[in-house]
């Protein structure tokens, strides 16, 4: 019997940062530069603007949204009485965008940067990437990475997961109880590391480019590829155990665990990040599905 996929939305720009939340699913439409949230059942609320573009999400513990506001590298926070304010600064720290970010227990952002000129034709480098604390304050905690992208924490809290996408892995790190990282090491290596190169190169030579990712209850990793059509669940010991391809065959760059079990994998599609970048619109949907072990608590 096939898998069955529902659309919760379709026609935007280009979907990334999808969470679920208090009984609602939440994305960044990063080339509209705006924020929004939908029901089960695709009903859109618009949470707010963001001019210098907008990509990944997470929550502080008083329920505050922050929201990564690429092109200025900053944090934005939204307050639950809908009010905004910078959260941080990391112009200084990042020369080039900053992309995608979580948040975990203890209110401390993880933010990944793009770490070259992408929009410009620049080839791919090693970039940094992030924590800022609560407080806003935000210092670089690794280096030497290849577009660090989609992060995830494990269930313990010790544990923090990054898709490098340019190099076609995830990395780990032990996190410390003042937030220094440490114990580098490669989770799951998807074939070659593609020699550095033009971006269209070094993506089309990847045999998995992992960007947005999402943890399960199991520790296990989803990993959207964006050099495929699908996303992946990554076993704590580096393996593919199960793939999910997007019906359409269309490119997936984010997804999600959610729903009010925990079990719906949601996935982000788009014709292409280079193309909603040179204005190629309307392609992005938000898809899901069922997958059998939920999300963690």
């Amino acid at each position: 019997m096939g898998r069955s996929f529902a659309t919760i939305t379709e026609g935007g720009h280009y979907f990334e940062g999808v969470r679920w939340r208090d009984g609602h699913w939440y994305a960044s439409d990063a080339f509209q530069g705006i924020v929004a949230s939908w029901d089960p059942n695709g009903e859109r609320t618009d949470l707010m603007q963001v001019d210098a573009l907008c990509s990944g999400l997470g929550w502080l513990p008083d329920g505050s949204l922050i929201v990564v506001s690429m092109k200025d590298r900053s944090l934005l926070r939204r307050s639950p009485d809908g009010t905004v304010t910078k959260h941080a600064d990391l112009s200084a720290l990042s020369p080039h965008w900053i992309n995608d970010m979580i948040v975990d227990q203890r209110g401390r952002s993880w933010v990944g940067t793009i770490g070259f000129a992408i929009v410009d034709g620049a080839d791919p480098e090693p970039g940094q990437l992030f924590r800022v604390d609560p407080d806003g304050t935000a210092v670089v905690v690794a280096d030497d990475l290849w577009c660090p992208n989609g992060c995830v924490v494990t269930a313990d809290g010790r544990t923090l997961i990054v898709a490098e996408s340019f190099a076609a892995r995830l990395t780990a790190f032990t996190i410390g109880d003042d937030g220094t990282l440490s114990e580098r090491r490669v989770l799951a290596q998807f074939g070659p590391q593609p020699e550095p190169g033009g971006a269209a190169e070094m993506l089309g030579a990847a045999e998995l480019a992992p960007d947005g990712l999402a943890i399960d209850a199991e520790d296990h990793v989803w990993a959207a590829d964006a050099a495929g059509h699908r996303v992946v669940r990554v076993s704590p010991e580096g393996k593919i155990v199960e793939e999910v391809s997007h019906p359409d065959e269309t490119p997936v760059y984010s997804c999600a665990l959610g729903g009010p079990d925990g079990r719906t994998l949601m996935l982000a599609a788009a014709a292409g990040f280079f193309e909603a970048a040179q204005g190629v619109t309307g392609t992005a949907a938000l898809v899901t599905t069922q997958v059998e072990v939920p999300a963690t608590r």
